[in-house]
């Protein structure tokens, strides 16, 4: 089940957002930016969604928001004893059905240069590398998808 973040969520978030990209501290050379968001404001402002399982326990997030004409996807998270079970991909199904019932006619994302899984999974998922770039000390890789 995927539902609105609620403040209770918040520890549940960081602890995953810990776990689920710790392992890229070391190729990155610091703490990747997930790991340090600021996770209250983004639920207060309606923008996490948590996937539970039906035992209750929070499973993965997504943070995303509208931006003009697209959605930006900026953050999806799984717990790494979840992980492979399509819980990241329901993440990512949601943030694109939630723009195009918005009207919106593509999802944004970025990912950093070394976590190499992702550039080849979000291809899979229909996405096309637009640009790269550093930013605020990162290697970034930018993907769109259009919609409809």
């Amino acid at each position: 089940m995927i539902r609105m973040a609620v403040r209770a969520d918040e520890r549940a978030i960081r602890a995953c957002a810990e776990r689920a990209y710790a392992p890229y501290v070391e190729a990155i050379g610091r703490r990747p930016a997930p790991m340090d968001a600021d996770y209250a404001g983004q639920i207060e402002r309606g923008l996490v969604h948590v996937a539970e399982a039906a035992s209750g326990i929070l499973e993965g997030f997504v943070v995303f928001e509208p931006r003009g004409d697209h959605m930006f996807l900026e953050n999806v998270a799984v717990r790494p004893e979840v992980a492979g079970r399509g819980t990241g991909r329901a993440l990512v199904a949601f943030c694109e059905a939630e723009a195009a019932r918005l009207g919106l006619g593509a999802v944004h994302l970025y990912t950093n240069a070394r976590m190499t899984a992702n550039l080849s999974l979000y291809p899979h998922l229909g996405y096309v590398e637009t640009e790269r770039r550093r930013e605020d000390g990162f290697d970034r890789v930018y993907f769109r998808k259009r919609l409809g």
